[in-house]
């Protein structure tokens, strides 16, 4: 199921479509010949922000669509996850490795994006995000 550049991907908000979205990272990745290392980075950052979208963003309606892009530069790959939720304030999420937060289940999803991608970029107030990783 590979996506061409500008087309998006749109699934409804359940997690079982998550397999759809690592079919076209999968596709994405054997196409532009990603070494295994980024692969891994992408798999984790880009379905934890799809599991965000659809779980925090749309609050598991299945009513409402998480839209999944990409694009490719000469330099690398970036992912555009966005939902139909609210947003959040990203500005001000609690640090996951505070002492206070280290037994929570919850609250790892953008510290992890943050540390996988080269860079991260929330737009139209937390409701669409951009997973950008460097072919280097």
């Amino acid at each position: 199921m590979i996506l061409t550049k500008g087309e998006d991907l749109r699934i409804s908000s359940d997690s079982q479509n998550i397999k759809l979205v690592e079919q076209v990272i999968d596709d994405v990745c054997e196409e532009y010949k990603v070494n295994e290392d980024r692969y891994g980075n992408i798999l984790i950052a880009v379905t934890e922000a799809v599991n965000n979208a659809i779980q925090h963003g749309n609050n598991n309606d299945p009513n409402k669509n998480v839209i999944i892009k990409y694009n490719v530069e000469p330099n690398g790959i970036t992912f555009s996850i966005a939902d139909e939720g609210k947003g959040f304030d990203f500005k001000n999420l609690p640090d996951p490795t505070a002492p206070e937060n280290i037994d929570k289940i919850n609250g790892r999803g953008i510290f992890l994006m943050k540390n996988l991608a080269d860079a991260l970029e929330f737009n139209q107030n937390g409701k669409e995000v951009h997973l950008k990783f460097n072919f280097n």
